[in-house]
């Protein structure tokens, strides 16, 4: 399969999210996942060792974060000005931002993302549940063959 993703979190809320993202992460086939503003801890939420097999990368801040070259930062956030997810076509690689439940993105990271995705419902969900949501509607995108968009905006099979 072409492309990749990463997956992280803004100043999550609990360690114990980070364990249960980082075993879903794993197995959805994320290359790497990280964290802005929060430091990991081993969880019993991690039940598959996922640490083993995909890195954890650490960010201080927002503006530490360090996006790879053609690969556009996606915020995960309830915002009018954000993709419904069923709408949404997910690029070949992609990093996907998700903000702690009781705060969400901040205004600094919303500014750094090329797009915005919203889930459904008026409330947000548990950040690792989310995150898992996120990961799923890319998998099955990417497994029904709906492809990726290249840069000329036309679908690329993978």
């Amino acid at each position: 399969m072409r492309g990749y993703f990463g997956i992280g979190i803004e100043n999550g809320k609990t360690e114990l999210n980070l364990g249960t993202l980082w075993r879903s992460a794993f197995i959805f086939g994320a290359s790497f996942i990280f964290t802005v503003g929060q430091r990991y801890k081993k969880q019993s939420s991690d039940t598959v060792c996922a640490w083993r097999h995909i890195p954890l990368y650490r960010y201080k801040s927002i503006d530490e974060l360090n996006v790879p070259y053609d690969c556009p930062l996606i915020g995960i956030e309830i915002d009018s000005r954000a993709t419904g997810i069923e709408n949404f076509t997910h690029p070949q690689r992609a990093l996907y931002l998700l903000g702690a439940e009781d705060s969400g993105l901040s205004e600094r990271a919303i500014k750094r993302c090329s797009k915005l995705v919203v889930l459904p419902g008026e409330y947000c969900l548990n950040v690792a549940v989310a995150g898992s949501v996120v990961m799923y509607d890319r998998h099955l995108k990417v497994n029904r063959g709906a492809g990726f968009k290249t840069k000329d905006n036309q679908v690329g099979v993978i």
